[in-house]
């Protein structure tokens, strides 16, 4: 049977990032030394190492559906944003890119790992079984020949599907934000809205019914 994948990516990040994006037309893949989990950024340098690259740089998406962690660690306070991409759309752009790889995250406990014999192929998709829940996708950049800090992938707008904003924007901020972000050349029509993850006026009013 063939595997079905989820329609969408997400990528929760800032609103500089999201601003560059917008007006530059182009995804940024970084080194990821400086990524939270050194567990993580420990199996993408032995990748690098033992492959004797120059380079590798990633970019990591959600196939999840919105939650809270992923506000929190990954675009925690006003300034957070989530950019949910047309999967479709969004990699059919990304694959026009020489050296770069792309697949989903695969989860694993210490007790799997033991008993496994890892391919140096795969280190840049495994993961700790406790960040399962992030259902991550990722884009692997890697060069044999030049040292890179930073690779811009050109996509086209139309494979963002809609951004939303932090659920800790206030309301009044989040107007204003999206008429500078509709104001960017090509965005106008941008579907933009803001997250009520953490303050939904239905659900609360459907509490106010209990009996």
């Amino acid at each position: 049977m063939k595997q079905r994948y989820p329609k969408y990516l997400r990528r929760y990040t800032d609103i500089p990032a999201l601003i560059y994006l917008l007006c530059e037309r182009k995804l940024s893949l970084l080194d990821p030394q400086s990524w939270d989990d050194s567990n993580d950024s420990h199996y993408l340098t032995l990748y690098r190492e033992k492959k004797q690259l120059k380079s590798v740089l990633a970019l990591c998406f959600s196939q999840a559906n919105e939650t809270y962690h992923h506000w929190r660690v990954f675009a925690g306070g006003a300034s957070g944003v989530c950019i949910r991409f047309k999967r479709s759309k969004l990699l059919r752009a990304t694959r026009k890119q020489p050296g770069l790889r792309i697949g989903r995250v695969d989860y694993l406990k210490l007790d799997e790992i033991r008993n496994k014999k890892l391919t140096v192929e795969s280190l840049p998709f495994l993961k700790r079984y406790p960040f399962e829940h992030e259902d991550e996708f990722r884009m692997i950049y890697e060069s044999k020949s030049e040292a890179m800090e930073k690779l811009d992938i050109p996509i086209p707008l139309s494979a963002i599907d809609r951004v939303t904003l932090s659920p800790w924007i206030h309301e009044d901020l989040s107007r204003h934000l999206k008429q500078i972000l509709h104001s960017i050349e090509g965005c106008s029509g941008l579907k933009i809205v803001r997250s009520t993850l953490i303050g939904n006026v239905e659900w609360k009013n459907l509490g106010e019914d209990a009996v």
